[in-house]
C-alpha cells in the first residue's frame, strides 16, 4: 500500500518523492525491518495470548521413549506462533509489495492457504491431546489442490490468460517449462509439450516436500527458524538480481520480469524468522508449529518455482532435503527390513539427540551446515 502510494505520488502529483523509495533493494531492507521489529515487540503480548488459550500440545517423538521423556517439559510451551510470522510477512506485503503482481497474489495465496492448513493441524493437536491432527492423507491432499492450481497458472497459459484482470496480474512471462542448475551456465533441460506432466510433478516435488521438510525440520529450539533465515536470504539475493535483465545477463541467471517482489517477500520471511527466534531460541517460549512451519517452507518452494531456482533450493536447503529423506529411509526401513533402523531416532536431529549431543549443540551445528550450503549456493552465482 505504501509502496503503491509513493509510486502514484511520484507520477502523477507534483510532489517530489526520492526515488530511493521506489527501489527494490529499499523495499527488501524495509519489508525486513517491518516483520523483525513486529514480531519482537508484538510477540511478547502474542505469546501471553497463546498462554491464556493453552495452546500447548503433547510432545511426540514417535518410537523413542527416551527422547519423548526429555521432551515433556515443552509440553506447555504454547504452539501456533507461526501465525505471528506469518501475519507479520502479511502485512510487510501490503505496506511494500507491488499489489498488482501476479507474483505477490501467488505468495499470499501460498501463505494463508498453507497457513491456515497448518493452523487447523494445530488446533486438532490441541483441541484432542493425544490427536495426530489432520490425517497425513487429507493434509497432502489441499497441499496438492494448491500446487495444482498453482502448476495451472504456471504451465498452462489459457488458464493464466483467462484469470488475469488487465494490467492487474499478468500472466506469467517467463517460460516455466526450462529449468536450471546450480554451477551450469544456461537451462539444464527444457520440458515442453507432453513433458508438461513431469513439469507438473516437478513443482508439486518441490512445494510439498519443501513444506514438509521445514514441518520435519522443527524439532528443536530454533533449528528450523535458523535455516529459514539462511535459505530465504540467499533466495533473495537470486531473485534480485533476476529482476534486473542486465545483471541477470551479466550472471547467466535467467531474466524474470517482476521478480523483485519475491526478493521483498523473502526478505520479510527473513526477517520475521529473525524476530521470531528472539522468543523461539533456547530455552523456547513458543514453537511455529505447523502453522508456520508448513506455509514458511511452502512459500520457499513457491518462491523456487516461480524464480526458476528448484535445484537451488534443495541445494541451499539441504537440512530440510537431509531432514525428509532421513524420515522416509527410517520408515522404509522399519518396514521392509523386519522393524530395523538406520538411525536411532528421526528425523536426524533427534537421532544426534539420542546420542547425547545437548539440544543447543545440534541446532548451532545444523545451523553451520546450512550456512555452509547457502555460501555455496551464493558461490554458484559466479562459478558459471
Amino acid at each position: 500500500m505504501i509502496y503503491l502510494s509513493l509510486q502514484y505520488l511520484a507520477h502523477q502529483t507534483a510532489v517530489k518523492i526520492p526515488a530511493v523509495f521506489l527501489y527494490a533493494s529499499t523495499r527488501m531492507i524495509l519489508a525486513a525491518m517491518t516483520t523483525l521489529l513486529l514480531t519482537i515487540f508484538i510477540g511478547h503480548r502474542f505469546i501471553n495470548k497463546l498462554y491464556a488459550l493453552k495452546t500447548g500440545q503433547s510432545i511426540r517423538v514417535e518410537n523413542c521413549p527416551t527422547l519423548a521423556k526429555l521432551h515433556q517439559k515443552k509440553k506447555e510451551i504454547p504452539t501456533m506462533g507461526g501465525f505471528l510470522i506469518l501475519i507479520s510477512m502479511l502485512i510487510a506485503l501490503i505496506l511494500w509489495m507491488d499489489l498488482r503482481n501476479s507474483f505477490t497474489l501467488i505468495l499470499c495465496i501460498a501463505t494463508v492457504w498453507l497457513g491456515l492448513l497448518g493452523g487447523i493441524d494445530d488446533y486438532l493437536k490441541m483441541k484432542h491431546k493425544n490427536s495426530k491432527g489432520l490425517p497425513a492423507k487429507k493434509k497432502f491432499a489441499l497441499q496438492l489442490l494448491f500446487v495444482a492450481l498453482l502448476g495451472l497458472y504456471l504451465l498452462w497459459p489459457p488458464f493464466s490468460e483467462t484469470i488475469h484482470f488487465g494490467h492487474w496480474f499478468p500472466p506469467p512471462a517467463a517460460n516455466y517449462g526450462e529449468y536450471f542448475f546450480p554451477f551450469k551456465k544456461g537451462a539444464l533441460f527444457t520440458l515442453g509439450g507432453v513433458g508438461g506432466i513431469l513439469a507438473f510433478t516437478i513443482t508439486a516435488v518441490v512445494v510439498t516436500g519443501s513444506s514438509n521438510g521445514v514441518n520435519l525440520t522443527d524439532g528443536l529450539d530454533g533449528l528450523a527458524s535458523g535455516c529459514i533465515i539462511l535459505v530465504s536470504a540467499v533466495l533473495a539475493i537470486f531473485a534480485f538480481l533476476s529482476n534486473h535483465s542486465e545483471m541477470a545477463r551479466y550472471l547467466n541467471l535467467p531474466y524474470i520480469k517482476g521478480c523483485a517482489e519475491i526478493a521483498v517477500y523473502l526478505c520479510a520471511m527473513g526477517g520475521a524468522c529473525l524476530g521470531f527466534l528472539w522468543y523461539n531460541s533456547h530455552p523456547a517460549q513458543v514453537f511455529m508449529g505447523d502453522t508456520g512451519s508448513l506455509a514458511l517452507g511452502g512459500i520457499l518452494g513457491t518462491a523456487a518455482v516461480l524464480m526458476r531456482r528448484e535445484f537451488l533450493l534443495a541445494l541451499v536447503g539441504g537440512i530440510f532435503v537431509i531432514e525428509a529423506v532421513s524420515v522416509i529411509l527410517q520408515v522404509l526401513s522399519y518396514r521392509y527390513r523386519n522393524k530395523k533402523r538406520i538411525f536411532r531416532c528421526a528425523p536426524l536431529h533427534h537421532h544426534f539427540e539420542f546420542k547425547g549431543w545437548p539440544e543447543q549443540k545440534v541446532v548451532i551445528r545444523f545451523w553451520i551446515i546450512s550456512l555452509i550450503l547457502a555460501l555455496i549456493g551464493l558461490a554458484s552465482i559466479k562459478f558459471q
